[in-house]
């Protein structure tokens, strides 16, 4: 082995640039970050060949001091910590003082700046690998910073062979403009590419603004199509937009987190985000959100990656469980509403994903109350068992009378193929998949029920003997505690014998049978006592689907108005268990213009 020796300057400096300045959209995020850092509210950005030939970034903020210029290309130099306690709160996006030195080492870099409103007051250095000019001379600028990089990685020809095409490139640069525009509302952002101006991000100070903003990253549409939440506990707070289940993608490439400002990817934030979506979103898709969350700076340490995209929380379950239940808070809490009160938000129609409904969303507690069972009409669905109250709504006279405010759902006017209930709203027709309705009724009312005093059980009149696997039976007798607790009773009678004593009372009309084997079927996938309390959900869902109105099955009028209200005082009622629509709308100009009227 060769004898350990101190590398010289320009290698020291192109290793570290190999982990800060990986390919023209590092060196515009650094670059972008210092330009925030010194106070810039206009950062104007250009480009020529995805950034390959020319990044050149001009802010107006504080500038830095002529003694300094020099140093400031210089390796381990900042303004932004000095002692080691500086790191255990860093508030500013840069601090490690290796970016300009490290981008120069592997460029042409000009930089030039001026601390005075003097336009002729500025001054400017430049650098060339290894090689820097012999010192700094005046140039004329306003007020803020130039930093210029041209020919990157000329003297680095390997690193070179990595880039892609030139609309990559550009496209990665494109993604960490948006990222930082997204938590930097007030700063102006404009970007240009080979002489054409691409993007333009106006500055906003009011959330009308803001939500400009949100709307120019995400498309014009986003904001009708998601929810603003806010909420803040112990020194955390967060607020942010999350899309409706249904604006989900294909991809999770528009999921935005940022903490404290700064961009992050973080395992355990994509976890809270995904718990708090599981039961609403479809399987396979992923949310849209943009979500900020402030903290004490020493509560978080962002000096655990080179390129500072991710951090280490030093109360990383209480972050997570605050995450989760804001959102999960903020989706249950999305109910219909009708058109005025709602602001009357178009839903984009794509053939890539189911699409809800173009009724508008309320981010607060609907003001009809839970449906009260207790009807003895022996054919009506638990979940409005009692009609009686809601006769008096679906009269003819009613329905005519335009002076009436209808509910945010309508009401009801027939069965469809003893599936899809139609309902008449205000604005059109309403059609909702009832089987999918009322599955999401009786789940949140199972899980409600769980939480407060435990599910109800119904005891069968005449016990049901089922034949099982050896294996089932052995989990129905270890898990029979906890079967209790759902509202099933089992007892084990042979080798592979049980018998069903109960079922859950919300689902006593259910087959009982089927119920009973897709639930041990799922205990013996999940396992372990401890398994079966984390997929808690799951297993409700399954017994939930049980109890649901079946296909084919004629309900009354009353019966689906009673569907209806218990939808819009229902929590995520908008999808069913599986993360399925339930309902969606046609308004009358989507009918008209489907029958060409008035043409």
């Amino acid at each position: 082995m060769n004898r350990i020796k101190t590398l010289n300057t320009r290698l020291a400096n192109q290793i570290a640039a190999g982990e800060v300045v990986e390919r023209p959209a590092s060196v515009v995020k650094e670059l972008i970050e210092n330009s925030l850092d010194a106070g810039s509210d206009r950062v104007v950005i250009d480009l020529e060949a995805g950034g390959t030939r020319l990044i050149r970034i001009r802010d107006n903020g504080a500038g830095i001091h002529p003694e300094d210029m020099a140093l400031a290309l210089s390796p381990h130099a900042t303004s932004k910590i000095a002692e080691v306690d500086d790191l255990q709160a860093v508030s500013t996006l840069g601090f490690r003082g290796e970016a300009l030195a490290s981008i120069a080492s592997v460029s042409r870099l000009m930089l030039t700046s001026n601390r005075e409103s003097n336009t002729e007051s500025g001054w400017q250095v430049a650098v060339a690998g290894e090689n820097m000019s012999p010192g700094i001379v005046p140039a004329p600028h306003p007020r803020g910073t130039t930093v210029e990089v041209k020919d990157l990685f000329f003297n680095t020809p390997a690193r070179r062979k990595f880039l892609r095409t030139e609309r990559t490139e550009f496209q990665r640069i494109e993604e960490v403009v948006r990222r930082v525009s997204l938590s930097h509302s007030r700063v102006a952002i404009a970007l240009s590419h080979n002489g054409r101006q691409v993007k333009q991000y106006v500055a906003g100070e009011s959330g009308e603004d803001t939500q400009r903003r949100i709307a120019s990253v995400f498309g014009q549409d986003f904001p009708s199509n998601a929810v603003y939440l806010e909420d803040e506990n112990h020194g955390l707070k967060l607020n942010g937009w999350i899309g409706l289940p249904t604006w989900s993608r294909s991809q999770a490439d528009q999921q935005f987190f940022y903490v404290n400002g700064r961009p992050i990817r973080d395992k355990m934030i994509g976890h809270a985000v995904r718990q708090a979506y599981h039961d609403v979103l479809y399987h396979g898709r992923n949310p849209v959100f943009a979500l900020f969350l402030n903290l004490n700076p020493e509560m978080v340490d962002v000096n655990v990656h080179p390129t500072k995209h991710e951090v280490r929380f030093r109360n990383s379950r209480e972050i997570h469980d605050f995450v989760f239940r804001t959102i999960h808070r903020a989706l249950a809490e999305v109910r219909p509403e009708p058109a005025e009160a709602a602001g009357v938000y178009e839903a984009e129609a794509t053939r890539s994903h189911p699409v809800q409904s173009n009724i508008g969303f309320s981010h607060r507690p609907s003001s009809h109350g839970p449906i009260k069972p207790g009807s003895s009409n022996p054919d009506a669905f638990h979940a409005g068992e009692q009609l009686a109250h809601y006769q008096t709504l679906v009269s003819g006279a009613q329905l005519d009378n335009k002076d009436e405010t209808r509910p945010p759902l309508g009401y009801a006017i027939a069965q469809l193929h003893g599936i899809y209930i139609l309902a008449e709203t205000e604005r059109g027709l309403v059609i909702v998949d009832m089987h999918a309705a009322h599955e999401r009724i009786t789940y949140e009312r199972m899980k409600q029920a769980l939480d407060s005093e435990g599910i109800k059980s119904q005891p069968l009149l005449v016990p049901l003997s089922l034949s099982l696997s050896e294996r089932e039976c052995a989990v129905a007798e270890e898990f029979a505690e906890s079967l209790l607790a759902l509202g099933i009773e089992l007892q084990r009678v042979s080798g592979e014998s049980i018998m069903v004593r109960s079922v859950p009372a919300l689902l006593h009309k259910s087959e009982a049978e089927q119920l009973v084997r897709d639930v041990l079927s799922d205990l013996v996938e999940f396992g372990s006592t401890d398994s079966v309390m984390q997929h808690r959900d799951e297993l409700l869902s399954t017994i939930s689907c049980h109890g649901s109105i079946r296909a084919n099955r004629r309900l009354t009028i009353p019966e689906m108005n009673a569907l209806l209200r218990d939808m819009e005082a229902t929590e995520r009622s908008g999808q069913c268990n599986h993360g399925r629509p339930t309902w969606t709308e046609q308004t009358i100009a989507d009918l008209d213009e489907l029958f060409l009227r008035g043409r």
